[in-house]
């Protein structure tokens, strides 16, 4: 894993990035929760969603968005810098492997809302992983038609994000018969997924490489895992 600095809109930006060994292997970015709420790059479940990719070979970059860390300029926190930013970055990203044979994007929590954004602008990612995207906090209705398959992680302890709400959009983007959006409920996880870590790498690396084979529509459950950490104030 290499430290890492592109020139952005704002100013230079700070990301970590690692380079498979392959030269056609995926690409992922992968974005970080609220920086207004303490959130960076090295909040825990952005940092096990990028382990969760390395270890299936992807080249992957995660990145401070403005204002965070050592990234320049001022912190904005509307999603407007933050999705300029996130461009920025995959721009750096594809042409720095330009023999990559797809694209990939994720986020957690409001960093899933601007992967989203990113989504639909960019018709050259294949993928997304969204990790408790805040389905009560900002609006995903522009996910219409869903332009790709993807995997949905959500927490049924979470009282930030409903597991409900973040269910109806697993159910709204998983009506395109040529696309497989998959819906994953650990029951017992909390936002912060403080005891879930594991769980989330774990259904990243089992679902990623079938989300890449033949698509099929799935929206189902699955049962809890425990592994203990230590919370930080760096997760929503």
């Amino acid at each position: 894993m290499s430290e890492v600095f592109f020139n952005g809109v704002a100013g230079r930006l700070e990301g970590r990035f690692h380079k498979s060994e392959n030269p056609r292997a995926p690409q992922i970015l992968i974005l970080h929760p609220q920086p207004l709420q303490g959130g960076t790059m090295n909040n825990r479940v952005t940092y096990a969603m990028f382990q969760a990719f390395v270890n299936m070979g992807f080249s992957v970059l995660r990145f401070n968005y403005r204002g965070v860390g050592n990234s320049q300029g001022e912190l904005d926190g509307s999603g407007v810098g933050e999705l300029a930013d996130a461009i920025i970055a995959l721009d750096w990203l594809q042409n720095l492997d330009s023999e990559a044979n797809c694209c990939w994007i994720a986020g957690y929590s409001f960093g899933a809302w601007v992967a989203a954004q990113l989504l639909m602008r960019r018709p050259e990612i294949k993928g997304f992983v969204f990790v408790s995207p805040p389905t009560d906090m900002y609006p995903f209705d522009f996910l219409t038609p869903c332009p790709a398959s993807g995997l949905i992680i959500q927490g049924g302890a979470d009282t930030i994000v409903s597991e409900s709400s973040v269910a109806m959009l697993a159910e709204q983007l998983s009506g395109h018969k040529y696309l497989r959006v998959e819906y994953k409920v650990l029951p017992e996880a909390d936002h912060i997924y403080s005891r879930h870590l594991k769980d989330v790498q774990d259904l990243i690396t089992q679902i990623v490489p079938e989300l890449k084979g033949r698509p099929r529509k799935v929206v189902k459950k699955v049962k809890k895992a425990t592994v203990s950490t230590v919370i930080s104030n760096e997760d929503y």
